[in-house]
C-alpha cells in the first residue's frame, strides 16, 4: 500500500488548465522525483499535495486517509531555505515543534538529537549567515523532517548550490535518507540529479502538465560517485531525453 497516493488531480487558474489528470504514488521510505521543465505545473501539484491549494478534480491520500485541502500532514521544503536570520540554527530547526505547542527547551532537546545524523553537530548556536549554502540546506531539511516524518515534498532543494557543493550534497543526502527513511517526493529539472537520487522518476510535460512516463531506476543505493559515468546512468539519461524530445 502506498504511503502517499495522488489520484487524478487537475487544476485551472483563470480558466487556463495548469495540470490535468495527474496520478502518482510514493511508497514507504521511497525517494520519487517529479522531473520536468519550468512552467509545467510541478509547483502547482505540490501546493495541492501539501494542502495549500484545492484541486478542481482528484484527491490526495496519506496512508489511505483523504487529506485533500488539509495542511499539517505533509512537510514542504521550498527551493530557498527560508531560515530566519535572527534565530540560531537550533531555534530555526526547532520551529515546527514549537508551533505544534512544544515547550521551547524541550523542542530544542528533541531537535538536537538529530543534529549529528544531519551533519550539523556544533552548529546549534550559530546563525544562518555563518553557515555555508550546503549546511543551510541541511538545516532546512532537518526542519522539514521535524515538521512531518511521514512524507516530505522538496522543491528543487539543491538548485541554488554550485556544482561541486551539489555533488557533495547528493552524496550526503543519500546517506542521511538511508538512515531516516523519509518518504520523499522532490521536484527537479536536473536529469542527472533525478537519476542519482531517485527510486522512481515521474516525467511531466505538456500544457496542461501531465505525467507522460514513469521510470524505475534499478540500481543499488546509495549510488557511488562513479555511477554518473556508468553505462547504466547514460542509458537512463538517453531514455529520459528521448521521452522529453518526443513529448
Amino acid at each position: 500500500m502506498a504511503k502517499l497516493s495522488v489520484n487524478n488531480i487537475s487544476k485551472s487558474y483563470d480558466n487556463k488548465e495548469i495540470i490535468k489528470d495527474i496520478s502518482l504514488e510514493v511508497n514507504d521510505g521511497e525517494i520519487v522525483c517529479l522531473l520536468g521543465v519550468s512552467g509545467v505545473g510541478k509547483t502547482t501539484l505540490f501546493n495541492i499535495i501539501s494542502g495549500l491549494s484545492i484541486p478542481d478534480t482528484g484527491r490526495v491520500f496519506l496512508d489511505s486517509k483523504d487529506i485533500t485541502g488539509q495542511t499539517g500532514y505533509i512537510s514542504y521544503m521550498l527551493q530557498k531555505d527560508l531560515l530566519l536570520p535572527y534565530k540560531t540554527v537550533l531555534d530555526n530547526v526547532s520551529l515546527p515543534l514549537i508551533l505544534r505547542g512544544e515547550n521551547k527547551k524541550i523542542a530544542g532537546l528533541k531537535a538536537s538529537k538529530h543534529f549529528k545524523v544531519f551533519g550539523l553537530d556544533g552548529s546549534q548556536d550559530k546563525y544562518p549567515h555563518q553557515l555555508s549554502g550546503g549546511m543551510r540546506q541541511r538545516a532546512a531539511l532537518l526542519r522539514t523532517y521535524l515538521f512531518s516524518q511521514q512524507v516530505a515534498l522538496l522543491d528543487e532543494p539543491f538548485s541554488a548550490l554550485d556544482a561541486i557543493t551539489k555533488r557533495a550534497m547528493h552524496s550526503w543526502y543519500q546517506n542521511v535518507m538511508k538512515k531516516i527513511k523519509l518518504s520523499t517526493l522532490f521536484i527537479t529539472h536536473d536529469i542527472d540529479e533525478a537519476i542519482t537520487l531517485s527510486n522512481r522518476i515521474y516525467i511531466m510535460a505538456g500544457k496542461p502538465g501531465r505525467i507522460i512516463e514513469e521510470l524505475k531506476i534499478e540500481y543499488q543505493k546509495p549510488r557511488e560517485e562513479g555511477f554518473i559515468l556508468s553505462d547504466e546512468f547514460i542509458r537512463y539519461k538517453k531514455c529520459i531525453l528521448n521521452v522529453l524530445h518526443n513529448s
